[in-house]
């Protein structure tokens, strides 16, 4: 689909993938704050009884063709040791900074990356450590996911996160099919990833993720299905389902696209989209029939499987406690976290930097949330999500009705028949086309302040 048509209500069609929205604002919309605000003096109005906790570990093995997230390849000359000793030293900043003068609880935690199981048996249980003996948070008595790949989930590492409390892990496959493993520049066989799903079945961890993307170079119906039957030949508890995305200096953008001109480019973008568009349902409907239910555009969960943790990590309260360079830390004014990059060479620099900051006292690079942020951010998340968003919850948290709000982009949803019209009184519900355009549904809920921020980022 291209601007320049129209739905069947005649309303001009959008692009169907303008972006994931995973966080509310995104960092490009964060700026360094010349204030350097002092984190005890940002904690000490929250409230601290049900926080999440979010520990960065910016290193993989391989950088896949598709990555866009903060990380490096490889770790030379003791950088791990080097790392974790600065996550040690900012986690003891945190927590003096949270203060003792009322109970300080976490009620989730994650390990996230990067690949956590990038480190060594031996190093997880220091970043365990950090978490329970520097925070204070209980990880055996939490929610705790963590996320893998087939070539670090080994048995010694999977059996430190059991022992530790880990109820989740996540394993991104992206594809069964060697050709478009290839294709997507991740260099991995079948083989490899069945023996770490093998390993991580024999860990005992509660509840299995695996990550499958669709819409890969020479992808068709056929192969998509092969790649979804041979996740489920595994019961994984959940399936996150993820749309290509060919972002600025990731290693498939450097490759170029291989057209030349605007005509051609948006041809091959049409094409793209409904290729996208169309495995997207094939992969839905496939998923429905074999037991899943789904919580979102990309998550999936087994009817029988236990709940791990919120719903699609959506985090429509605040209380987050992020540690490591590229985490992010939510309180209800300000989001803050350290300096972006997707460059290789950039990520670098930042990473040598975090490793050597002595003073974790201050907040560095952030954007203030204000009321009407909150309200567009509480909302975004909510209805991103297939069970939708109580008005009498928005209400009672706002005071206000989220039509009175938002009415000029609830009314655009509700034309482009993106809204569940037979959703239960006072339930903002989207429908199944809804859900599919929740990649251009959730950016057109940015703020203008927002956009604009985001548009002025420069990429590094």
């Amino acid at each position: 689909m291209t601007t320049s048509t129209a739905t069947a209500t005649g309303v001009p069609a959008v692009r169907p993938y303008e972006s994931y929205v995973y966080a509310y604002p995104h960092k490009t919309a964060y700026r360094p704050l010349p204030e350097r605000p002092v984190l005890r003096e940002l904690w000490a109005a929250e409230r601290k009884d049900a926080l999440s906790l979010y520990l960065h570990i910016p290193f993989c093995e391989v950088r896949c063709g598709f990555c866009n997230l903060f990380t490096r390849i490889g770790a030379p000359e003791e950088l791990t040791t080097r790392y974790l000793d600065a996550l040690d030293r900012q986690a003891v900043a945190v927590r003096d900074a949270l203060g003792d003068d009322e109970p300080v609880r976490f009620a989730a935690a994650a390990f996230g990356g990067g690949t956590p199981t990038f480190l060594t048996a031996g190093e997880l249980e220091r970043l365990c450590d950090i978490a329970e003996k520097r925070m204070g948070a209980d990880l055996r008595a939490v929610p705790l996911s963590v996320e893998t790949s087939p070539s670090t989930a080994t048995a010694d590492r999977l059996a430190v996160l059991a022992d530790r409390g880990t109820t989740r892990i996540s394993i991104g496959v992206q594809s069964f099919v060697d050709a478009e493993a290839k294709a997507a520049v991740r260099p991995q066989r079948r083989a490899e990833v069945e023996g770490a799903l093998g390993r991580i079945r024999d860990a005992r961890i509660p509840v299995l993720n695996i990550d499958l993307i669709y819409g890969i170079d020479g992808q068709t119906e056929r192969t998509w299905l092969t790649s979804l039957d041979a996740a489920l030949a595994w019961r994984p508890e959940e399936l996150y389902l993820y749309p290509l995305y060919v972002r600025p200096l990731t290693g498939l953008h450097r490759l170029g696209a291989g057209v030349t001109g605007p005509e051609a480019e948006a041809l091959e973008q049409a094409a793209w989209d409904e290729q996208r568009l169309r495995l997207y349902a094939v992969g839905r409907d496939h998923l429905l029939a074999h037991g899943y239910e789904q919580v979102s555009m990309r998550m999936f969960r087994r009817a029988d499987a236990p709940q791990e943790g919120p719903e699609d990590y959506a985090c429509q309260t605040d209380g987050m406690i992020g540690l490591g360079c590229g985490a992010r830390s939510y309180t209800s004014a300000l989001h803050y976290s350290f300096d972006y990059a997707v460059d290789m060479r950039e990520i670098r620099s930042i990473i040598d930097s975090f490793t050597a900051t002595q003073d974790f006292s201050r907040a560095e690079v952030g954007r203030y949330v204000d009321e009407e942020e909150a309200r567009r951010r509480h909302l975004l998340q909510s209805v991103l999500q297939a069970a939708g968003l109580p008005v009498a919850d928005y209400r009672a948290r706002f005071g206000t009705d989220p039509w009175a709000d938002f009415p000029s982009e609830l009314a655009e949803f509700a034309a482009r028949g993106w809204l569940d019209e037979g959703a239960p009184e006072g339930l903002l519900r989207l429908s199944p086309p809804g859900l599919a355009h929740s990649d251009a549904l959730g950016p057109a809920l940015f703020s203008p302040g927002v956009r604009a921020a985001m548009a002025a980022y420069e990429r590094k």
